[in-house]
Parts: structure tokens; C-alpha cells; sequence
């Protein structure tokens, strides 16, 4: 389970130290991608083995189905953690992101986010001014 907000460095070859906390369910490993909302989605093997297997069962027929497996599919990686806990992020994936030097990378239960962090405290600035209608639109799903 991944949870929380932590503030990181890329370093100039672009190796990104993954929090502490989170390491524990990366030991086999993990997968980086192009995430929702410009932001990159690092998920645990198992995690992406499952999120994998929901993907290819959408409708090919389908445009937008097609579009997002590419999107998730297409800019996947597979990476290890080094010894000092770091990840190479590739280059195009920081470019999609919008990373430079400072990151937010923040645990979302089963997949982690890595965020510019100029982006990140804008995305959050508008969301939590959304606050109030984003609660109301979750209760009418029960939540």
C-alpha cells in the first residue's frame, strides 16, 4: 500500500530516489508510465500485471479504448531499484511529465505518482478549491 506526499530530486542522469515507505512493495521490481493529468504512474509488477490484463480486454473497435492502451501500454518500462533507492526514469517520460529537477512523488494506495512540482502544487491548488464539488459528485456514487 502506497500513501502520502514526499518531495524528491531527479539528478542531471535522471535517477529519482523512491520514498523509504514505498520500497517494500517495489522489491520485485516496478513499472513506469505515462500517467493521467501530465504525471507518471510507477506501479508494483503485481499491480501492473492486473491493470495489463483490464487493458487488453477493452474494445479494440473502440478509439478511445485504443488510445488509452497505447498511452498506458506504449510508455511502459520496466525498472529496478538500485541500492540507494533509486529509479532511471527514461528520458521521454520526464519529458511527457514536465520533470526538471524538483518532484512530488505521492503514494495513491496501489500505483504511485511522480509529479513536476510546480505541476503537482497546481493540480492539488485546483483540485482542493474543487473540493466541495468533488464530494458531492462522489457521494452521488456512494462514496
Amino acid at each position: 500500500m502506497f500513501i502520502g506526499e514526499y518531495s524528491h530530486s531527479l539528478d542531471l542522469k535522471g535517477r529519482m530516489a523512491i520514498p523509504a515507505k514505498f520500497r517494500k512493495g517495489l522489491i520485485s521490481g516496478a513499472i513506469i508510465t505515462r500517467g493521467l493529468d501530465r504525471c507518471l504512474f510507477i506501479f508494483s509488477k503485481t499491480e501492473w500485471e492486473k491493470l495489463a490484463a483490464k487493458l487488453i480486454d477493452l474494445p479494440l473497435a473502440q478509439a478511445n479504448s485504443r488510445a488509452f492502451v497505447r498511452l498506458m501500454m506504449s510508455g511502459a518500462v520496466d525498472v529496478e531499484i538500485d541500492s540507494q533507492g533509486r529509479v532511471l526514469v527514461p528520458e521521454y517520460l520526464r519529458q511527457y511529465a514536465g520533470l526538471a529537477k524538483n518532484t512530488v512523488v505521492t503514494g495513491l494506495f496501489n500505483r504511485i505518482e511522480v509529479w513536476d512540482e510546480a505541476s503537482w502544487k497546481e493540480y492539488k491548488t485546483k483540485t482542493e478549491s474543487q473540493s466541495d464539488e468533488i464530494a458531492e459528485k462522489m457521494g452521488e456514487l456512494g462514496i
